[in-house]
This record gives C-alpha cells, structure tokens and sequence, in this order.
C-alpha cells in the first residue's frame, strides 16, 4: 500500500462516520498513522469491530497502524435539567447539589459526590466547555454549594464541568474506566490515553495495573489541567507519551497560556525523548465543510514546527462530513511545511549519570553522522523500541528505519515521529543482518545504490542488548 511519506504522524479519532472498513482504508492510504477509540463515546462492542478491521487491514496490507484507546477519566457533569435547558441569569443565585433531581431555575445536580468538599468561596465553576461561569459562595461540605452566575446563558442537560481552581479528589481511573481498560488491554492495545492526569502518581498506578496484567500497553498522559503543568517534570519523566489536550487545557488555563504551554510541553518532551500530540480543534471547521480555515492550516503547521510528533483529528474524522478529505488536507499541510521549513536535527545534551548514556550517546551519535554525511537512512535494529525513541526526538533529516523481532512493537512505533518499522527475526550475524535490511529497504526502494545509510545495532547481534555499534555503509 502506497502511503504518504511524511515524518509528522496524524492521529485520527475514529466514529461513525470512519467505522465502515472501506472508508477506514482510505484514511490510512490518505495518511493516518494512528487510530484512535474514544470511551467517552460508543459501546464496547463498536470499540471491538474497529479493532477488528484495523487488525485486519495491518495483517492484510502490511500496515502498522497502532491503536490509542483514550480513557475518559473523571469526567464531571451536571445532570438532566427541566425542559431540556434552563436560563441562568447574571447576578442570580443557584444551589449545585450533589442529590440527584431534575435541575430548574432553583438548583441543579452535579456527578461528583465529593464536589462540596472540595469546592471553597470565591472559585471559579466552568460549564459547557466555559460558555457559562459561575463563583462560588458558600458550601455545607455535605451536599450542596450555592453559587453565583457570573456569565450566563442558557444551560442543557449533561453538559461538562471544569473546576480550574479547585484540587479535586476525585480518582484519575473511575470505575468506568477500569472496565474500559480491561477491554483494551485483553485487545493488546498499543496506547492507553490517561485524561485528566494530575501528578506522576496517576501515571504510575495505571502502569501498575497494565504490568499486573502481563500486557505492554504504553501510556499517554493527556495534559488537560493546571495541576498536570504544576507537575510536569515529573508527569513526563514517567509517562511514555503525552497528549497536549487543548479542549479542557484551554477552558481549565486562561486560553491565552495554552500556545506558550503547547511550546513548554513539545519541548519538554523532545528532550526527554517521549513523542507529543497536539489536539482538538486543529481543522474543527472542517466536520461540516470540505475546506479548512486560514487559521486551522496554521495551527497544524505551527504544530509540526513546534515539534509535535503527532497532530491528532477529533470530530473531523469521526462524526464529520468529509473524512478522507480531512486526512488528505492535514497530509498536505505536513508534507509541505517538513519539505520547506522545518527545523531538522536537535542536538541533543545527554546525562552523563543517566544509566543509559551510552545508548544515549550512540544513537546521538547515529543521527550526527546522518546529518554530516547527508545519509539517506538511519537503520536501527531494536527490540524494546529504546533505539527508536532516541532516535526520533532528534528530528534527523535522514529517513529512521527500525527493525525489530518484536512484532507488537511494530504498531507502537507508529506514532512516533518519521519512524517506519519493520519486522526482521534472522539474526544471524552483525555483517549479515546488516546487509540484509539494507537490501530489504532498497528492494522497498526506500534506498537506492549509492545512498549513505547509517546502520546501528547492539553488539553480539543474537542477543537483546542495549544500542552499542555504529556503522557507515553505501548502498550497493
């Protein structure tokens, strides 16, 4: 199958409108990389049919199209309200109880028991993704809050709450969400979004299950709150991957922080060698519309300069009108901004202290020498993945090829940026395996005779190993 060459990845949520198996294949031929299952929406059942088809199309068209099954978390809501949505007023008073009822004019119900604990005078409620804004007056710690409506409107059923200043102790894996997690991991998902995470904590206790499990999912720590950046370091210090989840981030931070905060985090993680998303809303005009704004091109090609691994489509590709057109566009985008401006190769300062230096300092020193022979490829061979983590924060300009012997790797590897695995199980010796992946990837026409390539691996070949030899060879 002919897909795009682009080192940017797309992450598309898939839905309704992306479930049909034929429609599904035509976004990875247009450039999807990853596929990703919201649980905030959809039944298992309809979960496990995607999965099925995505499987299939990877064991049928050699694709490695991974799979991010993306967790609700502690998602807090109010209840159903009286004649589908009632009117708050600016300068009225409501009660938000934690009773459950029908919500009128007087008092409406709230998901989250311990919302009067937690809540004090004077912070801020958000409602409808900050449409509607109301002040904290007074609580009985028990069951109900009164509060003030600053910013009014008319306010329906269900709709989302955000409490930016408030610790809440709500836990980050409700119970939903363990159902849920138990159904990606018996399907050996290759990613577990985290919503809502809050400390380094959140992150390790859901590592815990997945390791308890036997399973080796990876885990997405998706940024969504202002504890999670008071916490950064070390949230991205134990998670696999983030996710810059600029829906909640944007409503939960004043929304002018969150293209300094979006900067702070792809950064951050570059060095730390964790691939990034950057979500939501990226071509949101695009679900009822064939074309994009003038601002949404610029927002996904500012993400892809800022360094993101991964731009990540939402209601665009799930419930949207004009799915494969979406894809195409985002792939247009890419493309066009990695062929003519982007900033190839990160020199990376390595730890001397850090247990894992002389990788470190190899795949460091792989990616040099890639940029100072203007190589074609860099040819890693890897089985944990480590190789091609480090590898890949380093933005080379040289094409990463990976190896491994560990097939499940294959589709997690998808995500990161300019990776493209594959699956190689001979081994036999250091000279050998080296010339034959070499051969594969110009029988692939991905090199050709002459091209310098870069070929790292871990010395003796036949056993796992962390990166520790470098070799410069010409393509025959």
């Amino acid at each position: 199958m002919k897909i795009p060459q682009k080192r940017t990845k797309i992450v598309a949520t898939l839905g309704p409108a992306t479930s049909n198996k034929d429609v599904l294949l035509s976004l990875i031929k247009s450039g999807v990389d990853v596929c990703r299952l919201n649980f905030s929406h959809g039944k298992q059942e309809d979960h496990q049919k995607v999965i099925d088809i995505i499987r299939e199309i990877n064991n049928k068209y050699k694709t490695n199209i991974g799979i991010l099954a993306d967790l609700q978390g502690p998602k807090i809501r109010i209840g159903l309200v009286k004649d589908g949505g009632i009117n708050l007023i600016n300068g009225t008073q409501i009660k938000i109880t934690t009773n459950e009822c029908i919500g009128d004019d007087n008092q409406i119900y709230i998901t989250y028991p311990a919302f009067p604990q937690d809540v004090k005078a004077g912070e801020v409620i958000l409602l409808d993704d900050g449409k509607l804004q109301m002040r904290v007056v007074e609580t009985n710690r028990k069951d109900t809050v009164i509060c003030e409506v600053v910013h009014g409107g008319i306010l329906t059923s269900r709709k989302g709450v955000n409490l930016p200043n408030t610790k809440v102790s709500i836990p980050s894996l409700t119970e939903e969400d363990l159902v849920n997690l138990d159904f990606a991991l018996a399907n050996d998902v290759e990613w577990i979004g985290l919503s809502f995470v809050r400390k380094s904590e959140d992150i390790i206790d859901l590592k815990r299950i997945i390791s308890r499990s036997g399973k080796t999912s990876r885990v997405i720590a998706k940024i969504e709150k202002p504890e999670a950046i008071d916490n950064i370091d070390s949230i991205i210090a134990v998670t696999d991957g983030v996710m810059v989840a600029r829906g909640d981030l944007g409503v939960e931070c004043p929304m002018q922080e969150v293209p300094v905060l979006q900067k702070m985090i792809i950064q951050k993680c570059s060095k730390a060698s964790k691939p990034v998303i950057v979500a939501t809303q990226m071509l949101e005009s695009m679900i009822t519309t064939p074309r994009p704004t003038r601002a949404e091109v610029n927002d996904v090609a500012n993400s892809v300069l800022d360094g993101a691994d991964a731009v990540m489509l939402s209601g665009e590709t799930s419930v949207g009108d004009f799915p494969q057109i979406v894809i195409e566009t985002m792939s247009n985008i890419i493309t066009h901004v990695e062929n003519t401006s982007y900033p190839y190769y990160k020199n990376k300062e390595l730890d001397e202290n850090c247990p894992t230096y002389m990788a470190d300092a190899v795949c460091s020193s792989a990616v040099f020498l890639a940029d100072k022979t203007k190589a074609a490829g860099i040819i890693a061979m890897t089985s944990s993945g480590y190789t091609a983590f480090q590898i890949s924060s380093q933005r080379p300009k040289a094409n990463t090829y990976i190896f491994t012997s560990n097939r499940n790797l294959l589709n997690t590897l998808s995500l990161l940026w300019g990776v493209r695995g594959f699956y190689y199980d001979k081994f036999d010796s250091t000279d050998k395996t080296i010339s034959e992946v070499n051969n594969i990837l110009k029988a692939e026409k991905l090199v050709e005779s002459g091209d310098v390539v870069i070929n790292t691996a871990s010395i003796p070949i036949q056993k796992k190993g962390k990166t520790n030899m470098i070799k410069v060879n010409i393509i025959d």
